[in-house]
């Protein structure tokens, strides 16, 4: 099916990887084609998106980068949302095939007698960082010189890995990737020549009927396959720990700040507070904020009103928006930024674009990114060493 969407200029390819949420209402879905498209590259996105989806309602699939004045080199707009042509979902392992233009059972032969071809082994990729290991705790320094000075208390810093001349599949990474890595917001995503190749594990935001939901991570320990005792000690070293605690109820804060800028008064609720869950690759540090909204109010103004996501950020979000763009040594581009869907009766579900390859197949390069929230309690070596385990599965993939 994945190499069949690859034919059309664009589709977004949603994958929960049989993770159980309240929230989510498949197990995969996929939207190919685009009946009309909408791109926004400045200030004035929300606003222009709200105006199409007003005059076009119904299912609505599309991103929204980091915001930040500098391209970024694999090129993916501000923002896009596209109509699409083809809806394929999986609920219960029951295939359902919607379309604008041909029949579903027309739809379903294509895709079983599509001829896959064979993948032709790809050469070595030569992955380099943008920064150096020096370069990157000399920034973290400088950072918790700012937070010293009261400028902000948490900011997220991030650093880029990068390969040149590189051919690659992109549907057979992906499948790689969630082999070794199957994350509840797993995403395979093509826009023309640009591809998003993710396995993230984090929900930014969704909305059910009037219920809101953000679940921010907060807080990373490495996992330990061989050995199940020092595995637990890691868990529990992550759940004890009163840096990664405190950096994650700060954020929690940050979000409650945001939603009650839409929420119905008094709605604004911690579900969960340092809510510990387990990943392939890494244990993580998820909490869980809700609240209500009156239906009328739109979905644009409720992404605008938390949007960048705090957890991505750091508090006070605009002061580190600011640092982010002084310290870190490259534009995030679509990394930190959100993939989602809108349903026809308004409710959505967008992720973290996190643990994801980033590829431009025109000018051939390849790139992902890893980062962590720094405080004023950071180690500079384990917060370089933390980036890394959390690119280690995209790592393995990119040079096996």
């Amino acid at each position: 099916m994945l190499n069949w969407a690859d034919r059309f200029n664009i589709f977004s390819f949603l994958d929960s990887n049989h993770y159980q949420s309240p929230s989510s209402n498949f197990e995969w879905k996929l939207a190919a084609g685009a009946q009309q498209i909408i791109t926004a590259d400045n200030d004035k996105a929300f606003a222009e998106i709200k105006e199409f989806h007003l005059k076009h309602p119904g299912w609505l699939f599309g991103h929204f980068s980091y915001p930040s004045e500098k391209p970024d080199d694999i090129g993916f707009h501000h923002a896009l949302f596209f109509i699409p042509e083809i809806i394929i979902t999986c609920v219960n392992n029951s295939i359902t095939i919607e379309s604008s233009h041909e029949s579903a059972e027309k739809i379903y032969q294509q895709i079983n007698q599509f001829d896959i071809i064979a993948a032709s082994p790809q050469h070595k990729l030569h992955i380099q960082p943008t920064i150096t290991q020096d370069e990157y705790i000399d920034a973290i320094l400088k950072i918790k010189h700012h937070i010293q000075r009261g400028d902000c208390y948490e900011m997220n810093y991030c650093q880029e890995f990068v390969a040149e001349n590189a051919f690659v599949n992109p549907i057979h990474l992906f499948i790689q990737l969630t082999a070794i890595s199957p994350n509840p917001f797993s995403t395979l995503y093509k826009n023309e020549d640009k591809y998003c190749i993710g396995a993230s594990p984090e929900r930014f935001i969704s909305r059910k009927n009037t219920t809101v939901i953000s679940q921010p991570i907060k807080g990373t320990s490495k996992r330990i396959h061989d050995n199940h005792e020092a595995d637990e000690i890691s868990k529990n070293q992550l759940h004890n720990s009163s840096k990664e605690r405190s950096e994650n109820v700060m954020i929690v804060d940050l979000v409650r700040n945001d939603l009650s800028k839409i929420a119905t008064e008094g709605t604004v609720k911690v579900a969960e507070l340092f809510g510990l869950y387990s990943f392939p690759q890494v244990h993580q540090m998820i909490s869980t904020i809700t609240c209500e909204t009156d239906l009328n109010t739109h979905w644009t103004e409720i992404i605008e009103a938390t949007y960048p996501m705090g957890s991505m950020t750091g508090a006070p979000k605009i002061k580190v928006m600011e640092l982010t763009e002084l310290y870190e040594a490259t534009p995030r581009g679509l990394f930190s930024g959100t993939i989602g869907y809108i349903s026809p009766n308004g409710d959505f579900d967008f992720n973290v674009v996190i643990r994801s390859i980033f590829y431009n197949r025109s000018k051939k390069i390849i790139s992902y990114k890893a980062g962590g929230g720094i405080t004023i309690n950071s180690d500079p070596l384990q917060e370089y060493q933390e980036t890394l385990i959390k690119a280690a599965a995209i790592k393995e993939i990119l040079q096996a």
